[in-house]
């Protein structure tokens, strides 16, 4: 019987595989909140729509900012845009969400932030008082992370047209010679690496919006992640494979991402995963894995494995990272997939999210 088993496994994870190779094309009629939420719609909207269209060696890389080397200087350049309902949440708002999303995606590259553009996109009828306040979280997150605002824009739009309103950001950084990262230098027996609980950024959202009836002390997770990586670079340094951190679709779809791009497979331990037991609870109710749930201060390091040992004690030095743990491990087979061992003693393949169970979270 046991045999039997195995094979049908096989079989099944042949089917997925084959599926899962195949380049995602955008087919939809109409754009749904699902292609913002960062599963399968988005991945067949960047890849199938976005990549083709504006083809570079930047994109084709799929990495959270582009490098670009100007003058012998290694640079690194990102954008983003935030859009989250509520606009102040338990932990943080929008303005310190703008600079700490922004820093983090050049901080996974590997890139020591430096600068910042800002985009203010105001509804008429927003109250001074709130425009105050997220000005004054701006300036406040852009000096813990050391950053500067260089530059900026503003527009005002019709009532009912912003939702109080909305930020997009550039974000400049310069690459650190210690940090050579990419998908493709992942290879089997490295250590997956989490910064941290996962799920408290999602989770306070969906809670602030008082849609649900449910209460919990869950606080975001918003803050800057390059002391976490500068850390990191030290203590593993060329070790080091591969960083990204886990904002819309959670983990599971980060995971999901490299193991497709590049080509191995990856191994999780349910068990290992840490998730405050408040985060677990709500997920629970509401029938959501909280390996798909948003964070904005937690990320996924890939390390070889005689340096895992000396990361994982590196994150556990920076505030907020007194939970990191090791969550899995690196495979061949079947490769572009990810697994899950589970709690008791079976495994299931994670596959990325689909659906929107958490919109407008960033």
């Amino acid at each position: 019987m046991a045999e039997l088993v195995s094979e049908r496994e096989a079989k099944i994870l042949r089917i997925i595989e084959t599926a899962r190779a195949k380049r995602p094309k955008f087919r939809d009629a109409h754009i749904t909140m699902s292609h913002g939420a960062g599963g399968k719609a988005t991945t067949s909207l960047i890849e199938g729509l976005f990549v083709p269209a504006f083809a570079s060696p930047a994109l084709d890389a799929m990495a959270d900012a582009g490098a670009l080397s100007v003058d012998g200087v290694d640079l690194a350049l990102t954008t983003d845009s935030f859009v989250v309902k509520p606009l102040r949440f338990p932990g943080g708002s929008i303005g310190e969400l703008a600079v700490n999303g922004t820093v983090n995606d050049l901080a996974m590259a590997g890139a020591r932030p430096l600068a910042l553009t800002l985009s203010l996109v105001l509804e008429e009828g927003l109250a001074a008082d709130t425009l105050r306040e997220e000005v004054a979280a701006i300036a406040a997150a852009a000096r813990e992370a050391g950053v500067q605002i260089v530059a900026g824009d503003t527009k005002v739009v019709e009532r009912g047209h912003a939702d109080g309103m909305y930020i997009c950001t550039t974000g400049l950084g310069r690459r650190d010679p210690r940090a050579v990262l990419g998908p493709d230098l992942l290879r089997p027996g490295d250590r997956i690496l989490l910064s941290g609980t996962i799920g408290e950024h999602g989770t306070a959202i969906m809670l602030a919006r008082g849609e649900l009836g449910l209460e919990a002390d869950i606080e975001s997770d918003t803050h800057s992640l390059w002391p976490a990586v500068d850390g990191l670079l030290d203590a593993a340094g060329p070790g080091l494979r591969c960083l990204r951190d886990a904002t819309r679709g959670g983990v599971a779809s980060v995971l999901n991402e490299l193991a497709r791009a590049s080509g191995v497979a990856m191994v999780v331990r349910e068990a290992a995963v840490p998730v405050q037991p408040a985060v677990a609870g709500a997920a629970e109710i509401l029938g959501i894995d909280p390996m798909y749930v948003a964070n904005e201060g937690k990320f996924v390091a890939f390390v070889a494995p005689e340096h895992a040992e000396r990361a994982l004690a590196a994150l556990r030095e920076v505030p907020g990272g007194e939970r990191a743990a090791e969550i899995g491990e690196v495979k061949t087979d079947p490769p572009a997939m990810v697994l899950v061992e589970t709690a008791f003693g079976g495994r299931r393949v994670m596959d990325q999210l689909v659906g929107d169970p958490l919109p407008r979270i960033c």
